[in-house]
């Protein structure tokens, strides 16, 4: 099983071998801003579950298994900032993705890129629902910010 700072790093190896064509470690230890001996242990731990293949001092490549899983995680964060965009999320976007990505299920992928197809399809659908949006953000009016983690991070509460 993929932990989140797995999922992480195998999503960016496969994004740098799109880019570059090539993955050294310090290349991942830059995109993800971690230290490089951070870098050799995690490329350890997945070369061990059999999603990459690396040597000592060489680059770093994917196994058939890890291009499978590279290729979903790049998409699903796509998929999600494309979801979140379109509802036109008032919150940073970057971080709400990085804040689900690693729990929510294929399956639910999968149902989020078909309503993704369908109001990119039915543009007339999407500009009702954002009438639909305009009528509040929480039920009845109330202000349930405290009720979310995250807002904790980014809100001063002390107003609520």
């Amino acid at each position: 099983m993929l932990t989140e700072s797995m999922e992480d790093y195998l999503e960016m190896i496969y994004r740098l071998l799109q880019k570059k064509g090539y993955v050294r470690a310090v290349d991942l230890a830059e995109a993800l801003k971690v230290q490089p001996s951070s870098v050799t242990r995690m490329i350890q731990k997945l070369d061990e579950c059999g999603f990459i293949y690396y040597e000592k001092y060489r680059n770093v490549g994917l196994t058939p298994l890890g291009e499978k899983y590279g290729k979903f995680l790049a998409w699903r964060d796509e998929m999600l900032k494309e979801f979140f965009r379109l509802l036109n999320a008032k919150t940073d976007v970057e971080e709400q993705v990085e804040g689900i990505e690693h729990y929510i299920t294929p399956n639910t992928m999968s149902l989020i890129r078909n309503l993704v197809n369908y109001f990119n399809q039915n543009l007339d659908r999407l500009k009702e629902f954002k009438t639909i949006q305009s009528q509040g953000e929480y039920p009845d009016g109330e202000k349930l910010v405290a009720l979310r983690a995250w807002d904790f991070k980014h809100n001063d509460l002390s107003t609520d």
